[in-house]
């Protein structure tokens, strides 16, 4: 089984900064890919970014160049470090592990409790 702990979430004006952290506890025989989504009121959960076990990253075009997503693999924790918020951001962040490869007991998928963010203009 794999656990996620979201924090770091919280209000900020527009063009700050937050830095969310997701805490896994998983089974060490389990890799996953790891990754963000936000849901805003109203609004469908959407993807924000993502990193497998070797460190590539991808991002949705709308947090490109603001948003950085990083790991430590020692840690089981996931970053993601926002930057030049906009009001358009705020959402509850949510931590997802998708399973990459592992035994047959590893859990396939998993998602963190979701943290808050907000930002005002």
């Amino acid at each position: 089984q794999v656990q996620l702990v979201e924090s770091g979430g919280g209000s900020v004006q527009a063009g700050g900064s937050l830095r969310l952290i997701c805490a896994a506890s998983k089974n060490r025989y389990c890799t996953y890919y790891m990754s963000w989504h936000r849901q805003a009121p109203g609004k469908e959960r959407e993807f924000v970014s993502g990193i497998d076990s070797a460190g590539r990253s991808r991002y949705a075009d709308s947090v490109k160049g603001r948003f950085t997503i990083s790991q430590d693999i020692a840690k089981n924790t996931v970053y993601l470090q926002m930057d030049s918020l906009k009001p358009e951001d705020s959402a509850m962040y949510y931590c997802n592990a998708q399973l990459a490869y592992g035994v047959t007991s590893c859990t396939s998928n998993s998602w963190g409790q979701g943290t808050q963010v907000t930002v005002s203009s």
